[in-house]
């Protein structure tokens, strides 16, 4: 059986996005895009907030052939690689073919981010009394599903097992009087406006990033349409639900009973259009009905419109 090991994670001879010289407008996280159509520079305007631009989708996948999949690779020693690592290396895979989900929207502009970063807040123990946490992982549009798992495990389980930067930083913050805390929030949110929070906090920070994605099949309990942050930049909330059981109809009319998730998903509509996003949900949905594909390594990826 292989032994995981965090220095098995494959690293690139070269950066995923080619080098481009910082212009005035861009972020330290990604660059101004300067070639949409009129609308799309005047929509951050009129929709102001996250929370007015929020469009919900719902899927159901049938994960039957992740099942086979993750039996395969518990084999392999891979022996707590689960439903979400899959959905994860099909978002991150997606990514690499339609960068446009890996948009933000910041200081009333869209921006095309320079890497794909991935929030999640997990406990450290299932019980009522254990606080949570929250993760941020950075993944490469090039990683395939074992690079996936390998970088959040690693993250995950150094969570787990002490504090992390975003719990000491949340302890600092809450220790401040009542005033001074409104006051902070509001200089910080001024700051993220204009691209000045500073990189330690922004590191931290779970309302950064390219998704956030939560399990409620591990608590047992169907998904949810997840508000997205009017703070920040995820412009995508990602949940799935527990696995339920159901008919499914083969070619000869024939019915098979097969395992099936619901995904729920809530998105910045001003990000991209609906065809874009479409045909994103669909090829996410086109790898998880055929995982197998994740094992492969990418050698050339699409980078986002200037």
């Amino acid at each position: 059986m292989a032994e995981f090991k965090y220095d098995d994670i494959l690293e690139y001879d070269t950066p995923a996005y080619k080098k481009r010289k910082k212009r005035w407008g861009d972020r330290r996280e990604g660059r101004r895009i300067r070639t949409l159509p009129p609308m799309s520079y005047a929509v951050p305007f009129i929709m102001k907030e996250r929370n007015d631009t929020q469009n919900l989708f719902e899927d159901v996948v049938d994960i039957t052939n992740i099942e086979r999949y993750l039996d395969e690779k518990h084999r392999e020693g891979y022996t707590d690689m689960t439903l979400l690592h899959v959905i994860l290396a099909a978002y991150v895979r997606v990514v690499a073919e339609r960068p446009g989900i890996n948009r933000f929207i910041a200081g009333q502009r869209i921006f095309a981010r320079n890497n794909v970063e991935c929030a999640m807040t997990i406990k450290k123990e299932l019980s009522l009394e254990s606080p949570d946490t929250c993760i941020k992982v950075n993944f490469d549009p090039r990683d395939n599903i074992y690079n996936v798992y390998k970088k959040f495990q690693k993250v995950a389980k150094e969570a787990i097992a002490e504090e992390t930067d975003f719990d000491d930083t949340a302890r600092i913050l809450t220790k401040l009087p009542r005033f001074l805390l409104r006051w902070a929030i509001a200089l910080l949110k001024w700051m993220d406006y204009h691209g000045w929070l500073p990189k330690a906090l922004e590191k931290v920070s779970p309302f950064h990033g390219s998704m956030i994605i939560t399990s409620m099949g591990s608590l047992g309990i169907p998904a949810i349409f997840h508000h997205l942050y009017n703070f920040g930049t995820l412009p995508i909330f990602i949940s799935y639900g527990s696995v339920f059981t159901a008919d499914a109809i083969k070619r000869d009319g024939s019915r098979e009973r097969h395992h099936f998730v619901t995904l729920k998903v809530v998105c910045d509509e001003r990000i991209c259009d609906g065809y874009y996003y479409a045909s994103a949900f669909k090829r996410i949905k086109r790898y998880l009905l055929h995982p197998e594909v994740l094992d492969n390594t990418l050698e050339q990826i699409v980078e986002d419109i200037d």
